[in-house]
């Protein structure tokens, strides 16, 4: 593999000064291709890991496939890994004339995809945005809740549409209380496919996939903690999150994990350029992605990617005939609108 010879990090926001913000990195190797890479930036420790670690490491530095660089989670955080790890799959699959999505083993040419819904402040417009996304050929809808936020909406949701597969993010904010697990168990009554990341610790999604229907899918950040889930029958189904696990081999690594033990997986996205989430439709192309991913939010702005990102009546194609990612990065433009970049190389 050519040598990486030069490491850029931008920190882009769609809109200078606002949130999202990713940071992108770009790395070029001795021959002079290019790979791209992207996370969501919610913290100043994932820029700072980019420039204070992982950003002098790369120039220079030997390898041959992308599995090689498994030792850069020890310099930076898992976002700033995730960023890092996707463009060096970029470079490698460009390098070789290989997709990514048949690098990591992917077997799917298109992926189904699913629509997320944060809490509202009101009730009354939730069905029609319910059905914006229906009307786009979206095929699951997960909704936000909270303790206080929850059978309302599901209620109205499911009231409105009897048949639409519903899925339900807790986002960590419950706890194992009683009033908590009856919650929990009433919102279950609805039908739903999955109940993801309702609690902080493992240990209740096991008391809880007991009493309910739906597959728990508990917030998993690294290996280790999705062999406890699995040995605790802590869920049935595992949200793959590339910047939560730190990249694309370590995504692929819980993949074949979960779909060993029998898990439903699905996808999320990261970021607001595209990158990200096409480092999710690769994954995606896995066989063990049983389950609509969340790989095309809607978040405004021009497309930075050719051929677009895009679904087409809740389908998105996997990109089979291009190496890579599968799409060619504008990154001049993607340049101009950075508020911060680094850089460094070899000398």
């Amino acid at each position: 593999m050519p040598t990486i010879v030069e490491f850029r990090a931008y920190r882009v926001a769609l809109h200078r000064g606002r949130r999202p913000e990713s940071a992108l990195v770009c790395l070029t190797a001795e021959d002079g291709t290019v790979g791209w890479g992207e996370s969501a930036l919610l913290d100043g420790e994932t820029w700072n890991d980019l420039a204070r670690r992982l950003g002098p490491a790369l120039p220079g530095l030997d390898w041959e496939r992308p599995e090689d660089l498994g030792g850069l989670a020890a310099l930076g955080g898992p976002r700033a890994t995730a960023a890092v790890e996707i463009a060096a799959w970029d470079l490698w699959g460009r390098a070789h004339q290989v997709p990514v999505a048949h690098a990591l083993g992917g077997t799917r040419t298109s992926v189904v995809t699913g629509a997320r819904i944060p809490c509202q402040q009101h009730l009354d417009g939730l069905p029609s945005l319910v059905n914006r996304y229906i009307g786009s050929g979206q095929t699951r809808v997960t909704l936000e809740v909270r303790p206080g936020w929850d059978v309302e909406p599901l209620r109205v949701v499911r009231q409105a549409y009897p048949a639409l597969a519903l899925q339900i993010d807790g986002a960590c904010s419950y706890t194992d209380s009683p009033e908590h697990l009856t919650a929990l168990e009433t919102l279950d009554d609805y039908g739903l496919v999955a109940i993801e990341r309702p609690f902080a610790e493992l240990a209740p999604h096991a008391v809880l996939q007991r009493s309910v229907h739906a597959a728990v899918a508990p917030d998993i950040g690294d290996l280790d903690a999705l062999d406890a889930a699995i040995s605790m029958d802590a869920g049935r189904a595992l949200s793959l999150r590339v910047s939560r696990l730190g990249g694309l081999t370590t995504a692929r690594s819980a993949h074949d994990r979960a779909y060993a033990a029998g898990w439903d997986v699905w996808c999320g996205g990261s970021g607001v350029f595209g990158i990200g989430k096409a480092a999710s439709v690769a994954l995606a192309s896995l066989p063990g992605c049983t389950l609509p991913s969340d790989i095309t939010e809607f978040v405004g702005g021009p497309e930075y990617l050719t051929p677009p990102l895009r679904a087409h009546g809740g389908v998105v194609a996997v990109p089979l005939t291009q190496p890579g990612l599968g799409h060619d990065i504008d990154g001049p433009r993607l340049i101009r609108l950075a508020t911060d970049q680094l850089h460094f190389a070899t000398r």
